[in-house]
Order: structure tokens, then sequence, then C-alpha cells
């Protein structure tokens, strides 16, 4: 089974009054691997953001992360999705909507998930395991930041 999302993005009338603009179901859900499912709800890609205009920034592809701005994205994790070992050029706020699913760290530390819990990313390596029997859908906020840096030397993104 698929993502289901409704979006819900507002703006302004020709007047400056307050509307929704979109109200829908993402259609822009992807599969980028087994048991996993995405949909970017909305993006920026610049600070301050830019609030002026109507234009959908999710009708274009957007990777991870994009550099200078934020990623709001929406995953659905089915139960023994593959692996995706990575890190991230932002910090990440992820809150966890349903089900339960282990953050597996690159020193072997795992940190399990509830509903309702909420994490901060900080550019680590790190792995999304479901070894449960129910999907988990979390909400991530990733947000632009500086690689890593650690006793001098810088820690890319990758995976």
């Amino acid at each position: 089974m698929s993502l289901s999302v409704r979006r819900v993005v507002t703006g302004h009338d020709s007047q400056g009054r307050a509307i929704v603009l979109t109200d829908e179901i993402a259609n822009n859900v992807i599969n980028n691997r087994p048991g996993a499912h995405s949909a970017v709800i909305w993006s920026t890609d610049q600070f301050p953001v830019n609030n002026d205009g109507d234009a959908d920034p999710t009708a274009q592809r957007i990777g991870t992360t994009l550099e200078n701005g934020t990623v709001f994205r929406v995953v659905r994790y089915e139960p023994g999705v593959t692996p995706r070992r990575h890190r991230t050029d932002s910090v990440d706020y992820a809150v966890v909507i349903s089900g339960q699913i282990e953050m597996e760290l690159d020193d072997g530390v795992v940190a399990t998930l509830k509903q309702g819990d909420v994490l901060v990313q900080r550019g680590t390596v790190h792995n999304w395991v479901n070894k449960t029997n129910e999907v988990c859908i979390i909400a991530f906020v990733l947000v632009s930041a500086k690689p890593v840096t650690v006793d001098g030397k810088e820690l890319p993104p990758h995976g």
C-alpha cells in the first residue's frame, strides 16, 4: 500500500486575505526503496523564506535535502523496510505519527521511537528499521545545515 496524506496549503487572495490554495491528497508519492513511500508536503530554497506568490514547490522532484532550504516530508515505513544507512546535511525534526520504528546509529546504538515520540537528528549516520508487523508513519522537517565537523574533519552527507 502507498502513502495517503492530505495536504492543505494556505495563501492570500488579491486583497491580502487568507485563503486555502490547496486541499488535496498528496499526489507526489514516491517509492525509492522497497518498503518506503514518501511525499514532500512543502519545501523552501532560501532563508528567510519567501511566502509571496502561489507557486507550489512540490511539483518538482526534491532530493533528501535542499541547500539553504527546508523539506517537509511524510514517510511510510513498512515492516521489514529495506535499509538505507545515510547521513544528511541537515538538522532533522521527526515526529512519529503512528506505529513504531527503530533508529540505528553507526555505532550500533538503537533508539526505539513510538507514536508521539520526537527526534532531533543532527547529521549523524543512521538507518530506519521497522521490526514490527505494523506500518510506521513519520513526519520530517529537514533544515539545511553545514556538514558536521569532528576534530577538523568534515563528515559529508552520504547514502
